[in-house]
């Protein structure tokens, strides 16, 4: 209880140091600071990453690292995402910053409620092990197939939900999530787009969540793991997001590592693969994913 306890302390005192001091003032992230800070949210994540390491031993170090890379390959494909829901309801390049803030609270409050759900399920019923590697395998094959499918942000179920439920004004107002008119109480848009953003992370957590139960079932690692890939997202979403379209293989790499985490699941009875093998194998697939996706021109796809 004292390590989370104190994982949470050090988690929101960045958080706030972040939004509090360095990004009081909504404005433009530039390519330099959004290179800066992913460096710092990596360091840091590589810092903890150390202390697990000495703390809990090699075996756990391992498996941080490796559930770390395949969080954060996720997240960088789910930047694409981001950027066409942000295109999508015009958010002003000042205000991109706090929309991804605060999506990033609510993820890993839903992200935390998910782990433990899935700890306590998991340990029950140990067939839902089966269940989730064989779901993998299908979420690997269906990202194959279904890569250029289009993104339509206003159809997300949270937001149909909310636009409904709670009266909205369909306009920004600087920084402000409601505003009062008439007496009456308004959502802005801003806190229609945080929203939005919200729901498409309770999608990216279906997918996500047993990735990372497929190399460990340590609560305390699977949600620290999750919470430094996605702590960094936001930095790194304005360094890839004029450059997402050259990832072009990026969905063939994740849809390989997504099968391969699925049949190590469903295959644990018979053999289990050492933790050390799996981050060699996932690394190798995603390096030669972004590699070729970088040097093999468009053309010859």
């Amino acid at each position: 209880m004292v390590l989370w306890l104190a994982f949470a302390i050090v988690v929101f005192a960045l958080l706030a140091l972040d939004l509090g001091i360095f990004h009081r003032r909504p404005h433009e992230i530039r390519m330099g600071e959004a290179l800066a800070w992913s460096f710092v949210w990596i360091a840091i994540s590589l810092l903890f990453n150390v202390g697990v390491y000495l703390w809990f031993g090699r075996e756990r170090g391992l498996e941080f690292l490796t559930g770390y890379l395949v969080e954060k390959a996720l997240s960088v494909d789910n930047i694409f995402v981001f950027y066409v829901t942000l295109s999508f309801f015009a958010v002003p390049a000042q205000l991109q910053h706090r929309v991804l803030f605060w999506g990033i609270l609510g993820a890993m409050a839903m992200r935390g409620v998910f782990i433990a759900i899935g700890a306590v399920l998991l340990q029950k019923f140990h067939w839902l092990a089966y269940l989730l590697g064989a779901f993998l395998v299908f979420t690997g094959i269906r990202l194959l197939t279904h890569s250029n499918r289009p993104l339509q942000p206003e159809r997300n179920f949270l937001y149909q939900l909310i636009r409904r439920a709670i009266p909205s004004i369909d306009e920004y107002r600087g920084g402000r999530f409601t505003v009062v008119e008439g007496g009456r109480l308004y959502l802005t848009r801003l806190s229609l787009v945080v929203i939005a953003v919200e729901g498409l992370d309770v999608v990216f957590a279906v997918d996500s969540i047993p990735a990372i139960f497929a190399v460990t079932r340590d609560p305390f690692i699977i949600y620290t793991s999750n919470v430094f890939a996605i702590l960094g997202l936001r930095a790194l979403y304005f360094v890839l997001v004029g450059m997402v379209g050259r990832f072009r293989y990026l969905d063939v790499g994740l849809s390989i590592v997504l099968v391969f985490v699925g049949s190590k699941m469903v295959l644990a009875p018979f053999y289990e693969l050492p933790i050390g093998a799996s981050l060699a194998v996932i690394a190798a697939v995603l390096a030669v994913a972004i590699g070729a996706s970088l040097l093999v021109p468009a053309r010859q796809r």
